[in-house]
C-alpha cells in the first residue's frame, strides 16, 4: 500500500489485494503475532500504563505508527459492512488475546499494584493481561 494512499469509494478489491500481499510476504503466524502486540500495546498506551520497554518495543515491530493506523482503519473497511470479508471465531478469539512486548507492570497477572492508600494495598486491572477485570475467586469455599 503506499504510504500516502486515500481510500476511494469502490477501491475494496485493491485493499484486499494489498492484504493479501502483505500476508504472503509475512506469513500467517507473524501476521496474527504482530496483531496481537498491537492490539495489546494499544490497550495499554490507552490506559496510560505502557512501560518504556513496551513502547521501544512496539516502535521496533511498528516504526511508522501513522501508516501502522491508516493500515488498521483502512483493513476494518474491508470487514465491516454487507458484502464485506466475514470475521472468523478464531480471529474474533485471537483479538481477545492481546500479548505484550516487554515487561508488563502486572508481571503477567493481570493485575497492576498501585501505591498503599490508608493502609490498603490497591491494584488496577492490566489493560492487556486483564482486559476484562476478571478477578480471582478470593472466597474459600465453605465446608461443614
Amino acid at each position: 500500500m503506499p504510504n500516502r494512499y486515500r481510500y476511494r469509494k469502490g477501491a475494496d478489491a485493491q485493499l484486499v489485494t494489498w492484504i493479501r500481499q502483505g500476508v504472503a510476504r509475512l506469513g500467517l503466524e507473524e501476521l496474527y503475532l504482530s496483531a496481537a502486540y498491537a492490539r495489546g500495546y494499544r490497550l495499554l498506551e490507552m490506559s496510560h500504563a505502557a512501560t518504556p520497554e513496551q513502547t521501544r518495543a512496539h516502535l521496533a515491530r511498528f516504526a511508522n505508527s501513522r501508516r501502522l493506523d491508516r493500515a488498521e482503519s483502512l483493513a476494518g473497511l474491508t470487514v465491516t459492512g454487507p458484502g464485506r470479508i466475514d470475521i472468523s471465531a478464531a480471529a474474533i478469539a485471537r483479538s481477545r488475546r492481546p500479548m505484550v512486548e516487554g515487561a508488563c507492570d502486572c508481571g503477567g497477572t493481570g493485575w497492576m499494584p498501585l501505591q498503599v492508600f490508608e493502609g490498603e494495598a490497591l491494584s488496577l486491572s492490566c489493560p492487556a493481561h486483564n482486559p476484562t477485570g476478571d478477578r480471582p475467586n478470593t472466597r474459600a469455599a465453605v465446608t461443614a
